[in-house]
């Protein structure tokens, strides 16, 4: 497997790149991913109406800060004059890449006729895409899922029509949207994408490790992989993976590694939002931490968890952690 590729003139230094995911991929999260050897990791989900207002919640989504290798804004609207802006503005702040959102299967989201709503409506897409693409010198790539539903699997037109409007890369998620995220990814219907476009298409849901990663890149055919919910907790993956793709071998980080990184994603997550924001912000990080913890049973993680996210002092927290993680790492020792 090669070591990266391009997309529109902008290299990408492996294969295996992070997904933006709303209310995960902040910048802590970010910085903690690139500096652990993910050599992607999109911002949360940015909507374009709300970033060119000002909205601060909206354009704290879209900071950029030291350390990434590459800075990637995900825009999400369904207004052409809207797109435009945000593609503008994203470019403005930093955006080495704009990727625009048409899979999100929330239904606030849908609701409002944005994210995978779009794929029932291929021309309102397509000048929405077109319009984000004539906004900005940078490159713009799309995320989509297959389909709305099992009836109008029609990822493979979208994918074409956005390479002939100057899409650089295509990610495509292995569900409809009227699955959500039950089922299973359904990777060799990303293929029919793959065969549809030349530009580079990146395979998305469900991998989680090296194995379901070679699956989905064989059953695909796919240029790269994006891992979504299989980074919770796990940081590292993207460099583990890749590795594992070129060695045959899967590294995770040894318990005290892992320490470490929980702790340094929290202190800057504090420093990023305040202690009271930051708090409650990474106690969903620090679950998937624990939770994902090669140490324990399922019921002594859980009960972990739950301690610990109940802590209300950014202090206590830290000091809570690192003495449970080091009594267990002296338990699997002795």
């Amino acid at each position: 497997m090669e070591s990266g590729f391009d997309i529109g003139g902008v290299r990408i230094a492996g294969r295996v790149l992070n997904a933006p995911m709303t209310g995960v991929t902040d910048l802590p999260c970010r910085r903690a991913a690139s500096r652990l050897g993910a050599p992607y990791v999109a911002t949360e989900m940015v909507a374009c109406d709300a970033f060119a207002r000002g909205r601060p919640d909206v354009v704290r989504r879209a900071a950029v800060g030291e350390g990434l290798p590459l800075m990637v804004i995900q825009l999400v609207g369904r207004e052409p004059e809207w797109l435009a802006k945000g593609a503008a503005l994203a470019e403005a702040a930093g955006a080495d890449i704009v990727d625009i959102n048409m899979g999100c299967p929330a239904k606030e989201v849908t609701g409002a006729l944005s994210g995978s709503a779009l794929m029932r409506d291929l021309d309102l897409a397509e000048r929405l895409i077109a319009a984000a693409v004539n906004a900005t010198s940078r490159p713009v790539t799309l995320k989509m899922r297959l389909g709305w539903d099992h009836t109008s699997i029609n990822a493979p037109e979208l994918a074409a029509r956005a390479e002939r409007i100057g899409v650089k890369a295509i990610t495509v998620h292995g569900r409809t949207r009227q699955q959500f995220y039950k089922g299973a990814a359904d990777w060799r219907v990303v293929a029919a994408v793959k065969s549809a476009v030349r530009i580079p298409v990146i395979v998305n849901g469900d991998v989680v490790d090296a194995a379901t990663a070679r699956t989905a890149l064989a059953q695909s055919g796919a240029d790269a992989i994006m891992i979504g919910r299989g980074a919770y907790g796990r940081p590292w993956i993207a460099r583990s993976i890749d590795a594992a793709l070129k060695t045959g071998s899967m590294r995770e980080p040894a318990l005290d590694e892992r320490l470490a990184i929980a702790l340094d994603h929290l202190v800057d997550t504090l420093r990023f939002y305040g202690d009271a924001l930051g708090l409650r912000v990474f106690r969903k990080h620090l679950g998937w931490y624990v939770e994902h913890a090669p140490w324990g049973d399922a019921a002594t993680r859980r009960a972990a968890k739950s301690e610990l996210c109940r802590l209300t002092s950014a202090q206590e927290m830290e000091r809570r952690l690192a003495g449970l993680w080091n009594s267990q790492i002296e338990r699997l020792a002795a």
